[in-house]
């Protein structure tokens, strides 16, 4: 099937893991409300042949929080299947600012996604996201309190 990028823009108030958690119920709902193939995200879960080969290519590929802000390595196991924050540095370098708005996230992701070349696309936001099967979680503020979670990341092979 090949990879799959995605991103979010979620509420926050200031607890990663029950945002992430709100976001995958809200995209379960959209994407396998019906009850046609999953009635729960548990029962999804539980598919492991699905989801160990060919996954949801959204946020629900996505299975834990992890606070290192370290990039994930493709021979660490562990780091499939989590989201991370992005780095200071790196937010400081994308947004020039440590305290970026939904509107900016919003305007990167599109640039990111509007990326003509595959070098454009590593400088951009996005290819800060080197390991499939992973994510990263940005705080955003509004009027310099943190509001929202920008997410981004990619599923697939």
């Amino acid at each position: 099937m090949g990879a799959s990028g995605w991103d979010y823009v979620t509420g926050y108030d200031g607890d990663v893991e029950a945002a992430l958690g709100s976001l995958q119920a809200r995209v379960f709902q959209e994407e396998y409300g019906d009850g046609s193939r999953y009635r729960s995200l548990q029962e999804l879960y539980a598919d492991e042949e699905f989801m160990g080969e060919e996954g949801t290519h959204t946020i629900l590929d996505i299975d834990q929080v992890v606070a290192t802000d370290a990039p994930p390595t493709p021979s660490g196991i562990a780091d499939y299947g989590t989201l991370r924050p992005l780095a200071l540095s790196r937010v400081a370098h994308h947004f020039g600012t440590d305290r970026p708005t939904v509107a900016r996230y919003e305007e990167l992701a599109a640039a990111a996604k509007e990326a003509a070349s595959h070098e454009e696309h590593e400088r951009s936001l996005f290819g800060e996201c080197r390991m499939r099967w992973t994510g990263y979680y940005i705080v955003l503020h509004t009027e310099d309190r943190p509001t929202h979670l920008g997410i981004f990341g990619f599923s697939g092979d």
